[in-house]
């Protein structure tokens, strides 16, 4: 401890432990997002129903946010406790090294996701509403 330096406080302290062990999965997340993407690139190169496109795509958007979430746990992390509270020492910490190249790969990897939603979700195969012969039944008033 720095003498003269504020102890961070009991929040700053909680939410620096849980992303320190979001952080610590990044390594894992990232690898199962790569394994759901590989799979979802073959299933669209061997044209597989529009269902089990849809599914994976969901999957890979699901592991997308959950690797994103992770690095950015690990920016969080790697500036330390006193940055929840204090947003100079946030803003300083944040021009180092080691916190500006994490920052860089967890906006990849939010800009990726982005993309994925944007571009890379077919359509949901499921019809949206109520099915015809439902309608059907109901008559009009």
């Amino acid at each position: 401890m720095i003498a003269g330096r504020k102890q961070a406080s009991e929040d700053a302290q909680a939410k620096y432990l849980a992303d320190v062990a979001l952080a610590a999965n990044f390594d894992e997340l990232l690898t199962d997002a790569q394994a759901v993407e590989k799979q979802f690139r073959a299933a669209q190169a061997r044209m597989a129903p529009l269902a089990e496109q849809y599914w994976l795509a969901k999957k890979l958007d699901a592991a997308l946010t959950d690797v994103m979430r992770a690095a950015y746990a690990a920016v969080r992390a790697e500036i330390g406790p006193h940055g929840y509270d204090d947003r100079i020492f946030k803003r300083k910490a944040m021009a180092t090294p080691v916190v500006h190249a994490l920052n860089t790969e967890a906006e990849r990897l939010l800009t990726l996701r982005e993309t994925h939603r944007l571009t890379g979700i077919p359509p949901r195969p499921e019809v949206v509403g109520l099915p015809p012969e439902r309608l059907a039944a109901h008559g009009t008033h």
